[in-house]
């Protein structure tokens, strides 16, 4: 079960929101559970973490 501060977390890369340092072990962690991937230096929300947002209705602002 994902905590609120990994939603949050989620919530932020997919609105490419900068999120500070201290939060790279909570970042790590999502990567190994398949919530985010990571291309070089970008964060990007798998479908799974994407699905999961969703189903909380944190749903992203979509221009």
């Amino acid at each position: 079960m994902l905590t609120d501060n990994q939603i949050a977390t989620l919530s932020d890369i997919g609105q490419a929101i900068a999120f500070s340092p201290t939060r790279q072990d909570e970042l790590d962690d999502l990567i190994r559970e398949g919530y985010v991937a990571k291309d070089g230096d970008i964060y990007e929300l798998t479908a799974k973490g994407q699905k999961v947002l969703t189903d909380r209705g944190a749903g992203l602002n979509e221009a």
